[in-house]
């Protein structure tokens, strides 16, 4: 079964805008995996807007299930991950001020460097995935700088899901094809919601993780957040 990792980035938000505690991000977190969510995704950027540093050391012993740190590799967040000990970090080539990821690695421009930072992650423990967008050289590159996973960019099958669905996932298919054959984990996130999940999940049977959470946490308005959780765990289903 392909696990589901909650981001609760959106929880931060919430809580940060009245300087109190409430919600409390990690008693959500901790109630997400009672749930049944099999992994907390966390992104600390550094203007820290939504999630905290003092957030992630708070949540990495609360974590029972997969604790998921995604960032920018900058000297600070390797620290970070070196500090805490994640199961997984995601590394992601978000700048500074960024509102969200909008791409991935290009990795061959960038592979000396990818390969640098996963040598100092390497003490961490932690499972490396790159975030990429679904093109299978990206994903054969990831794979050479010694990569565990990659995190398929997935916004572009989302925003094209209702036009033709079909079209739409076939990139990731090819892309899933060959992280198989390189011998990588597949995760993939972004704009994955309740409408485009279940279809996206069969056409990728070797999918081992998606994070959701913007989509997620807006359900949970409506739903609440059990029925939301238990609706995206039917979904990978």
């Amino acid at each position: 079964m392909t696990r589901l990792s909650v981001n609760i980035n959106k929880v931060a938000t919430l809580r940060n805008a009245r300087g109190e505690n409430v919600p409390d991000v990690v008693k959500f977190a901790k109630d997400c995996e009672a749930l049944g969510a099999q992994g907390i995704t966390v992104h600390p950027r550094p203007d820290e807007r939504h999630i905290r540093r003092s957030d992630v050391a708070a949540l990495r012993p609360e974590i029972t299930t997969e604790f998921n740190i995604e960032g920018y590799p900058s000297p600070d967040f390797i620290e970070l991950v070196c500090k805490t000990r994640p199961h997984q970090v995601t590394l992601v080539p978000d700048l500074p001020g960024q509102l969200t990821s909008s791409s991935g690695w290009d990795v061959e421009t960038h592979g000396e460097f990818l390969r640098e930072v996963i040598r100092r992650l390497r003490p961490s423990g932690a499972r490396i995935s790159i975030f990429v967008a679904a093109d299978p050289e990206q994903v054969r590159r990831a794979a050479e700088t010694g990569a565990d996973r990659v995190e398929l960019y997935t916004k572009p099958y989302a925003d094209n899901y209702a036009v033709d669905r079909e079209k739409a996932v076939a990139p990731f298919v090819a892309a899933a094809q060959a992280a198989v054959d390189a011998g990588i984990g597949i995760n993939a996130g972004h704009d994955l919601n309740r409408k485009n999940l279940a279809y996206f999940k069969q056409a990728l049977p070797r999918l081992d993780e998606v994070s959701i959470g913007h989509a997620l946490i807006s359900d949970a308005l409506y739903l609440g957040i059990a029925e939301t959780i238990r609706q995206y765990l039917a979904a990978l289903r």
